[in-house]
């Protein structure tokens, strides 16, 4: 074969965005064909990593577009709850709401939906905001979920209380949509929804 039309492992992870080792264990199970030189060293034929591309690559097309983009809210106080959806609906935007009433169901909820964004209150029975958030911040899963505080707390006893993680988001009740919609709106515009 021409040197061409081969590849080193190295130069197939590049290829396939995966680390040496996930190519060292394609072709070890067959997944991808390859031999050894004279030398030891492992070639894989282009070809076979270029199909492997196309194939990738067909199955990101065959997915479904993204529609909406869910917003969890987790709010103990009914009223609130109600509101932040009927202001959310008057946006008229691409968007989900989803709530919850404690921390615990806010969790649940998480799991089940995986939302885009999280927005909560910190005072709340049962589990309260705090533990929730530290327990998401310390989920592999649920690091990168951006998280927004809205809280009848001042800075002091939120930092008496623990404090937040790094990263999340913190404003004083009343709950500031016009800031919220900036939020949601250029998030969607991350996502490529329209904004």
């Amino acid at each position: 074969m021409a040197h061409d039309d081969v590849y080193t492992t190295r130069q197939a992870a590049e290829r396939l965005g995966v680390s040496l080792r996930t190519i060292q264990l394609w072709v070890e199970s067959g997944v991808l064909p390859a031999w050894k030189t004279a030398g030891g060293h492992r070639r894989v034929a282009r070809a076979s990593v270029e199909e492997l591309v196309a194939e990738r690559n067909k199955a990101l097309d065959g997915r479904p577009a993204r529609e909406t983009f869910k917003i969890l809210v987790v709010e103990d106080e009914e009223s609130l709850r109600k509101l932040y959806q009927l202001k959310f609906a008057s946006w008229n935007l691409p968007i989900e709401t989803l709530t919850a009433a404690n921390g615990y169901d806010g969790l649940l909820v998480i799991g089940d939906q995986h939302p885009d964004l999280l927005i909560a209150d910190l005072s709340m029975p049962g589990m309260d905001g705090f533990r929730m958030i530290r327990t998401l911040k310390a989920s592999p899963n649920y690091r990168s979920l951006e998280i927004v505080v809205v809280t009848a707390l001042d800075a002091t006893e939120i930092e008496d209380r623990g404090g937040l993680p790094e990263g999340v988001t913190v404003f004083t009740k009343p709950v500031p949509f016009q800031e919220l919609e900036s939020i949601v709106r250029d998030r969607l515009e991350r996502v490529g929804l329209p904004a």
